[in-house]
């Protein structure tokens, strides 16, 4: 049965809509700009903020009807006129004056083409003055997260500009000023070296909203080979055997090979008496007799050994050397100190969890001979602070999501989490894992003291800093009046978005940070989809984009984008998919990872495909051969 359809609307009914709407859209630009104005000191943004004026105005009506009417007449819906929005609309009511049978003025006709020009032209202008002129076969940028070895090998950081480089970002949460010099200093080089301009971002930490220190756990080396459904063992779990004098620990340990699961101190003169091949035994924490090979002699001090079954190593444990050379004597040692790993927190659904004020070590649970628990697992807060805005029934997650949890009492020792979402086998809390408190209204400074410190330093090396956690318009001038004292007004700002409070206040955010420096938004997808819920994540991010496009500044698209590639060379589809969907953007963000060069060309190419398709929001026809 054919559906049913509204029978098509006059264009002069039309047109008498489309122009209320239009009177009501100027109206509330009118508004919107006045209060906005004074913190347009930048001449060159004023027209763009109008426009940003213009779309909150528009999107404050439900259109989808009358985009529908429009369409069935061969009119534009309005579906692409962020950048544009006046111009749009005065284009479809000269369309509409056509249909009714009245001739257009030339010069309207000129004035709307013009308009719409220049909307490009202003946003072509603001995402070249904050990042650059870009590579010649494609409009968006590449960033890249710098890894700690940009410090010391400027061959990599060649490469990476090479490949297509266009900003490298300066994590300041990492690595030390000192490194950060190196950085720079390769960066520039490189810069000059190729001959490709590469801008040099400086990403302010921000308010450290993490879990603090786990105290240490048991002082144990586990040794775990893996076997097949059968048993039969597919890779000897290895460990390193050290007489340097440093304590043991149950880390891994990178050696010449390969990873060992972590190292044993033991006596320089025993260690002396080993050679590949021997045999070394031991009986375990568990009592159970266990032998070891040696493989490898890795230098004076240390020793590569490998075990094909499972064993408990503590301090104290006897090791018994048997020579494969029986003419050599046998000998015994005993595991020195050791640098026992942080203890396991693990909560399962239903737990409670206490978040403290205090600063002290975490712990996990502890239980009598019941198994009774008789103290709570705990772990602290590093911005203690944040516990004057909790209230109960808050929710939080704790490392990125994988942790759910609800606020149900708050007193002198903390927060009591119930714990709501966690996996059957249970969840680990460890140290400096991110916290985040989507229900809160956190009100602590976005610029914190060690935040204004490497302000200063970003002031004197980089072409802009990134805003971490930004909230409010409040925010946004206080960097930017800390940035004059420093001399710093001509530096580039990208706020990062990664809170409810920042995509609620958007507009006013980019108005205060716009009007007064070189301008753009970082759309950080983590925190942000821990903070809406990650089925919130595509409608916010294209929102944010919209927005963006309609202020005619550029927008970085962040975090996790080829993640699976970047660190282990198998990208996935989806991420494929989302890189495409990143063409939109005026800048792609990598991060660092040991295949980064191979995520650069990957992601080159399918940039460069999507841009002969589609434009922000406008698919381009170019001709397909089927």
């Amino acid at each position: 049965m054919p559906r049913h359809r509204e029978p098509p609307h006059e264009p002069a009914e039309l047109r008498r809509e489309l122009t209320r709407l239009r009177e009501a859209v100027c109206a509330a630009q009118t508004e919107l700009l006045a209060r906005w104005r004074p913190h347009v000191r930048r001449r060159n943004f004023l027209a763009c903020a109008s426009n940003l004026a213009a779309y909150v105005a528009l999107r404050r009506h439900d259109l989808r009807a009358l985009q529908s009417r429009l369409a069935d007449l061969g009119l534009s819906s309005l579906g692409r006129c962020e950048a544009h929005v006046l111009a749009t609309l005065d284009a479809v009511l000269l369309g509409l004056d056509g249909l009714c049978g009245h001739r257009a003025a030339q010069p309207e006709i000129l004035r709307t083409t013009v308009a719409m020009r220049q909307a490009e032209r202003d946003l072509l202008q603001n995402t070249r003055q904050l990042l650059g002129p870009g590579a010649a076969h494609r409009w968006t940028r590449f960033m890249v997260t710098l890894p700690t070895e940009a410090a010391s090998d400027d061959v990599f950081v060649k490469g990476l500009v090479e490949r297509g480089m266009d900003c490298a970002r300066i994590n300041c949460a990492h690595d030390s000023p000192a490194e950060w010099a190196a950085m720079v200093k390769h960066v520039r080089k490189a810069a000059q070296q190729t001959g490709k301009p590469c801008k040099l971002l400086m990403d302010l930490a921000g308010p450290k909203l993490r879990t603090g220190a786990v105290g240490p756990g048991p002082a144990v080396l586990h040794l775990n080979p893996r076997s097949d459904l059968e048993g039969w063992v597919l890779r000897a779990a290895r460990v390193i055997l050290d007489a340097s004098g440093k304590p043991g620990t149950p880390l891994a340990v990178k050696d010449s090979v390969g990873a060992a699961s972590g190292s044993l101190a033991v006596e320089a003169r025993w260690l002396a008496r080993l050679y590949p091949g021997d045999l070394l035994s031991c009986r375990d924490l568990r009592g159970r007799k266990r032998e070891l090979v040696v493989e490898e002699r890795l230098s004076d001090t240390s020793v590569l050994a490998r075990c094909e079954r499972g064993v408990y190593f503590a301090p104290g444990l006897e090791l018994e050397h048997y020579p494969s050379d029986i003419s050599r004597k046998r000998s015994v040692t005993r595991v020195g100190a050791f640098l026992p790993a942080p203890a396991e927190i693990r909560v399962f659904k239903g737990d409670v969890l206490l978040l403290t004020r205090d600063a002290k070590p975490g712990a996990p649970a502890r239980r009598d001979k019941s198994n009774q628990m008789t103290t709570l697992p705990h772990i602290s807060c590093a911005q203690p602070e944040v516990f004057d805005d909790l209230a109960p029934g808050h929710a939080v997650w704790i490392d990125d999501g994988r942790i759910g949890a609800l606020v149900e009492v708050v007193d002198e020792a903390g927060a009591w989490l119930r714990i709501t979402r966690a996996r059957a086998t249970g969840e680990r809390v460890a140290a400096e894992k991110g916290i985040n408190f989507p229900d809160t209204a956190i009100t602590l400074p976005a610029l914190t003291a060690k935040d204004r410190e490497d302000l200063a330093f970003a002031v004197e090396h980089a072409d802009l800093v990134g805003y971490s956690f930004v909230r409010q318009p409040a925010d946004i001038d206080a960097l930017v009046a800390t940035l004059k004292q420093m001399g710093g007004s001509r530096i580039g700002i990208i706020a990062k978005i990664e809170t409810q409070q920042a995509v609620r206040n958007l507009p006013e955010i980019i108005v205060h940070g716009a009007g007064q420096h070189p301008f753009g938004v970082m759309i950080a997808r983590g925190d942000l989809a821990v903070e809406l819920g990650y089925e919130r994540l595509a409608e916010i991010q294209e929102e944010i984009l919209w927005l963006t496009e309609a202020a005619r500044i550029p927008v970085i698209w962040a975090t996790q984008v080829l993640e699976s590639l970047v660190k282990d060379n198998r990208p996935s589809r989806a991420e494929i998919t989302d890189a495409a969907m990143a063409e939109r953007a005026e800048c792609v963000m990598l991060n660092k990872g040991p295949y980064v060069f191979d995520a650069l060309a990957v992601l080159d190419s399918v940039i460069t495909r999507m841009q002969a398709h589609m434009h922000k929001k406008t698919a381009r026809y170019r001709a397909l051969h089927w």
